[in-house]
């Protein structure tokens, strides 16, 4: 009973300890040096002659000179300015150093004053004893300091217990960080390198890959955390397929090239991104072509703060035109992409002029009056309405945004005298079945029209490519919120298709292809293989820790919900319309040679389809995006609400 009443107080004054201001525990350091040191030299004499009384060959006041000599080393040296609950072991060799300064001083001042010299050996020990004592005080003191915390808040919010993929620098740095915080306690390494494997690393076990099913079940591992920065795509994909089947949350720390000064800190863990699933290897862009449409060139991006605007706007601006400017229709879009290539710029120290202009891409006098004034060399296109089923709700609206809005930047470019025009396409181009699809192969045979035009000097590109990943509209955020809600996850068909590719990856793609062209091209990207939008959802659930119920598992966390294709959506999406493409200096472009009109012929298309615009005539719009467009077919009815609306009212007059 005793034994427990005395074990309480200890505790209780630790705590104490423990929460006092930071001056007084450094005097409490400082107060425990003083002692130790006379201490460690009586023991290193008694050690060295077997003299165990006090004093032994010397004045008792002699035993008090190491603490007066070493404590002011101590305090120039940092020691007491150290957060102890976070020393590492670096701190050791200070304390050597300060102790070592100490002890010389201490057998020199002894010789000063005539005193009888301490043994060699004795001075040895003494040495020895001291590192012991005063080192071991700090990790003792940063041990009991850190299982206090640990205490503290396993009261409030339990730490999760996780492993580490991964022994490299990456692993150990995360253990120690994950150690320091207090959300995390790491209980084991995964190594792929038989090596490493049964030997203790920053005090964690390293195990084998095969190992971890046991693992997760024994220390009850709720989440594992890669720290492979340096392996492969097509490496790490093949460690998340191992991964998926334990049904643990996994998450990854980026590469430590990517993170300030090199430190791994516990806040940079992230969740799996759908670019972790695709395996695609990025093949490093090409500088010469990134530069030579950019570098000391006047530049103007139209969409600005759209997806693949914003971050177009973010790649241009390394390559350090002389100016930006940034063409938005949305102010607050317009704004905060303003705001954070500013800060961008002065991060890198960057001399480029910013210009931001609120318009729209189909008032065509502003864009030719801002293109003048701006004297812009290069303009990439990407304002659009990209989302389908809206289009198919607001017809003339995607036609009149997406096909005029290019046809007026187009004639704004010619006019301005405009060198390079680049147009972001879609692969819903190809064979559309919506009318945004259409719109956008429209836009394409406008450029196509005017590039073989030879009045005309401005060269005319496009690019097309599929969905990007983090863009407005992705299934990879909507999928990422439906999971931490609960459920479900909405899948609208269960064969749907689609392919991936990463923001900047593309807009680093487009930039290349549009230095390549001389004139009329389609680029395609290439996206790799189309990836099943349900099988994608059931990775992102197993990998979030959770497990699918469906019929063979009623018991599961999340059902996957089948809602049906949304107006004017396909199955699967096409890169190219026909089979004759050839292929670029660049592995991941391609050029694909289509059929394309004169502007002769498409002049007074284009004016037809204008005139049905302006009268909301949706029948003559399908007609004629059916006639120029090949291969476009609706797979619904007309969705437009004022077609509805109009129809439903013919009928009430019918009727």
């Amino acid at each position: 009973m005793a034994f427990l009443t005395s074990g309480r107080w200890i505790s209780i004054m630790l705590k104490q300890i423990a929460n006092l201001p930071r001056s007084i525990k450094s005097l409490v350091m400082l107060c425990a040096d003083v002692l130790l040191l006379p201490f460690s030299l009586w023991t290193a004499i008694g050690l060295r002659l077997d003299i165990w009384q006090f004093p032994q060959l010397h004045a008792w006041w002699v035993y008090a000179l190491p603490s007066l000599l070493a404590v002011p080393i101590f305090v120039r040296l940092g020691l007491y300015r150290a957060v102890v609950r976070y020393m590492e072991t670096r701190a050791l060799i200070m304390v050597m150093v300060a102790v070592t300064i100490s002890v010389w001083l201490f057998a020199g001042t002894l010789v000063l004053l005539s005193l009888p010299p301490v043994p060699r050996g004795a001075l040895l020990i003494y040495w020895l004893i001291a590192v012991l004592y005063i080192g071991s005080s700090r990790f003792l003191a940063r041990a009991i300091l850190r299982q206090l915390a640990s205490q503290q808040h396993t009261g409030r919010h339990p730490r999760r217990y996780v492993a580490i993929y991964g022994a490299g620098s990456a692993g150990r740095q995360l253990a120690v960080a994950l150690r320091a915080g207090r959300d995390y306690a790491p209980v084991v390494f995964i190594d792929d390198s038989p090596a490493l494997h049964g030997m203790e690393i920053q005090g964690l076990r390293t195990y084998s890959p095969e190992a971890l099913p046991q693992l997760v079940e024994r220390y009850s591992v709720s989440q594992v955390l890669l720290a492979i920065p340096s392996a492969s795509r097509v490496r790490r994909l093949q460690i998340l397929d191992e991964l998926e089947r334990l049904q643990v949350e996994v998450r990854v720390i980026p590469g430590i090239s990517d993170l300030v000064g090199g430190v791994v800190q516990a806040e940079d863990i992230r969740e799996i991104d759908v670019d972790d699933l695709l395996g695609r290897d990025i093949v490093p862009p090409d500088q010469a072509l990134l530069d030579a449409n950019i570098r000391d060139k006047r530049v103007m991006v139209t969409g600005a703060g759209g997806s693949i605007g914003s971050e177009l706007c973010r790649q241009i601006a390394l390559s350090e035109p002389q100016s930006l400017l940034l063409y938005e229709q949305s102010e607050f879009a317009l704004y905060s992409i303003e705001q954070e290539l500013e800060q961008l710029l002065r991060a890198k120290k960057l001399n480029v002029k910013l210009m931001p202009v609120l318009g729209s891409v189909r008032d065509e006098t502003r864009m030719r009056d801002v293109m003048t004034h701006g004297s812009i060399q290069t303009v990439y296109h990407a304002a659009a309405y990209k989302h389908v089923p809206i289009v198919e709700f607001n017809v003339t609206e995607g036609i009149l945004n997406n096909t005029f809005g290019t046809r007026a930047t187009a004639r704004a470019a010619i006019s301005a005298g405009v060198e390079t025009m680049v147009l972001i396409s879609t692969d819903k181009a190809v064979r559309p079945t919506n009318v945004m699809g259409a719109s956008k192969r429209f836009a394409e045979l406008i450029l196509q029209a005017y590039a073989i035009d030879p009045s005309i000097c401005t060269r005319f590109c496009m690019v097309r490519f599929g969905n990007v990943l983090g863009s407005s509209g992705s299934v990879v955020p909507l999928f990422r919120k439906q999971i931490r809600a609960g459920g479900p996850i909405t899948v609208t068909h269960p064969d749907i298709t689609r392919y991936f590719m990463t923001i900047p990856e593309a807009a680093q793609l487009v930039i290349q292809a549009g230095a390549m062209s001389s004139g009329g091209e389609v680029f395609v990207l290439d996206m790799g293989e189309p990836v099943k939008i349900v099988d994608l959802a059931r990775r992102m659930v197993h990998l979030s820790g959770f497990s699918v119920r469906d019929e063979a598992n009623c018991n599961g966390d999340l059902e996957i919900r089948f809602t049906g294709l949304r107006p004017g959506e396909k199955l699967y999406e096409e890169l190219l319309i026909g089979d004759d493409v050839s292929g670029t200096t660049h592995p991941k472009i391609m050029k694909a040679n289509e059929h394309l009109y004169s502007s002769a012929e498409l002049e007074p298309v284009i004016e037809r389809l204008h005139e049905a615009c302006e009268r909301n005539d949706h029948d003559t719009i399908v007609t004629i995006l059916k006639q120029c467009v090949s291969g476009f077919r609706m797979v619904n009815e007309i969705q437009d609400h004022l077609y509805v609306a109009e129809s439903g009212a013919r009928n009430l007059r019918l009727h």
